[in-house]
């Protein structure tokens, strides 16, 4: 295992340029779309589809939805800096969704944060019939700008994007319009037993399945690792992340552990972070609604996000400055998940998602959540390979304060 120093000190401020970083796993069936400098030759991102694409740093590149009346679009953009990038504290991406009179629907920034380690970080934007917003209302042609933030000092590298579109239909008859004002907030206690080995994947598209239970596997510092949790409606996922202790306790990691949720459509819920001192330590995610329909009546992003059935994400990132303090790992990962709650129906949709099926929960996304097989019974464990410790794996040291995901939330999402 391998690193380098250069740069200046975390307490700098100054960019940090990091060796290697962990290659992210992009969806295999990505098309590739060059995104435009200006809305005229926006290229089409298609209801269900994913692409994969580029930004440089000084770019504002725009992308075109052309969508119906009645429709909800969401759209995500995964941004991954490449090997030798030279992050800022205050440097990520902003995603916006505008009408085509140049209003605002959304738009969401997500950072690096001081820990300046190059890691997938994921922001989201939105065109919403419920709740209805005035500006961007009415079928046409819409678009997705996204653009780097916080560039100043940075390196001038490109990076690689993976977007996602999808819509989601109208209810057949209008329900509530006021999300549920009572809910049980109390979390659930961890998810107790014995662990079951399951490695994480590398990117969305290749996340582990797991459903209630105990996980576990190895993360090294730099590393983000993706798992995906079936929850149906009227259900509430909870997890906590567990990491191990490293053989010291000289030294200490600000933020040095992140966990993520992020729901069907790839748009954060809630994050925490905790501190690392070389002993075993834990993240627990604050309680979240059950999944309903009206939470996006909510003006709680906690709330809001969980409007959907589907499968819920957990991202795990271990900062890359652990390595400084503790060395290059790997450490013990144990992910405690649980699912409280009966399934009931959903709300009744007018018609389908696209992708078909985004907002349910089968019987065979259970099962793979259960033991780890794939639709066609074999073991999810060698496509996850990637995102495992093995031997030969290089590892991402780089020099940095803490590691703390900053978003900035506005707009009608």
């Amino acid at each position: 295992m391998s690193f380098v120093r250069s740069g200046e000190s975390g307490e700098s401020g100054q960019s940090v340029q990091f060796a290697q970083s962990y290659d992210y796993a992009f969806a295999s069936d990505a098309r590739s779309v060059d995104g435009a400098s200006g809305t005229a030759d926006a290229p089409l991102l298609a209801p269900g589809g994913t692409y994969r694409g580029t930004l440089p740093r000084a770019a504002k590149l725009y992308y075109r939805l052309d969508l119906d009346a009645s429709s909800n679009a969401y759209v995500s953009v995964t941004a991954v800096p490449r090997a030798g990038s030279a992050l800022t504290v205050s440097e990520g991406i902003r995603v916006a969704v505008q009408s085509a009179e140049g209003h605002f629907c959304s738009y969401e920034n997500a950072t690096f944060g001081a820990a300046r380690s190059p890691h997938p970080v994921t922001a989201w934007g939105a065109r919403t019939t419920s709740p209805v917003s005035r500006a961007c209302e009415g079928a046409g042609s819409y678009y997705v700008v996204v653009e780097r933030v916080g560039t100043a000092g940075a390196s001038a590298g490109a990076w690689d994007l993976e977007l996602t579109s999808v819509t989601e239909p109208a209810l057949e008859s209008t329900g509530a319009t006021k999300a549920p004002e009572v809910w049980d907030s109390a979390s659930p206690a961890p998810a107790a037993g014995e662990a079951v080995r399951r490695a994480g994947g590398a990117g969305f598209a290749g996340a582990a399945p797991v459903g209630q239970g105990v996980w576990r596997t190895d993360i090294a510092p730099g590393q983000t690792l993706f798992y995906k949790v079936p929850v149906g409606w009227g259900q509430q996922p909870h997890a906590t992340v567990e990491l191990g202790s490293s053989g010291s306790d000289s030294g200490y990691t600000l933020g040095a552990l992140d966990l993520t949720l992020y729901n069907p459509v790839r748009a954060d819920v809630e994050d925490i972070d905790v501190g690392y001192n070389g002993r075993q330590t834990t993240a627990a995610l604050p309680a979240v609604p059950p999944v309903d329909h009206t939470n996006r009546y909510s003006g709680s992003d906690q709330v809001s996000g969980m409007r959907f059935a589907g499968a819920y994400y957990l991202v795990v990132h271990l900062a890359a400055r652990v390595a400084d303090e503790f060395g290059d790992g790997p450490y013990g990962l144990t992910l405690r998940v649980s699912v409280k709650g009966a399934e009931r129906a959903g709300p009744g949709y007018a018609g389908q998602p696209v992708p078909r099926d985004l907002f349910q929960v089968t019987a065979r996304d259970r099962q793979t959540a259960a033991d780890g097989t794939d639709a066609t019974g074999g073991t999810t464990m060698r496509a996850l390979a990637v995102g495992g410790i093995g031997a030969g794996t290089a590892v991402l040291v780089a020099l940095g304060a803490w590691t703390l995901l900053a978003r900035r939330r506005a707009g009608a999402v």
